[in-house]
């Protein structure tokens, strides 16, 4: 190989490498401007759910301190003191401790567009009023959009 073609090997070679590292940052780094949901969704709709899992049997005895129903409309009222809005969905929590099986009804609650700082204070609330230990809340980043049509 001549001197002059190793030198045009080496200019494709170094062009092929810019090519590729331009190539790499606008598919790794660069805004998409064509990507739907991130220009329908703005960093600011960034949001974090909190799920929250109740238990409604008593801590100290295991059985349940309301009947279902009962169980639910104390939570939604607490939910409303604390919260503009809420969704409930009923479950069946299960556990073994000390080789019995214990179940009771479980309320999972979502809650979206609010802070740590309030659902501890409504988590407080349903400890006293359900008599809990404790209450799992559970913080998943999503984002959150109202969408109005």
């Amino acid at each position: 190989m001549s001197k002059k073609s190793g030198i045009i090997v080496s200019i494709l070679c170094v062009a092929a490498l810019l090519i590729s590292a331009v190539s790499l940052y606008f598919s790794v780094c660069a805004p998409k401007s064509n990507d739907a949901q991130s220009t329908a969704v703005s960093q600011e709709e960034a949001d974090t759910q909190y799920v929250l899992y109740l238990g409604t049997n008593d801590k100290d005895t295991n059985e349940p301190v309301f009947a279902p129903d009962e169980a639910k409309a104390q939570a939604e009222k607490i939910l409303l003191e604390h919260f503009g809005g809420y969704t409930i969905q009923e479950a069946k929590g299960g556990w073994i401790d000390n080789g019995k099986t214990y179940t009771e009804y479980t309320l999972v609650i979502y809650l979206s567009d609010t802070d740590i700082d309030s659902v501890h204070a409504a988590v407080a609330d349903m400890i006293k009023v359900f008599n809990q230990s404790s209450v799992l809340i559970q913080a998943n980043k999503t984002v959150t959009e109202f969408y109005e049509g």
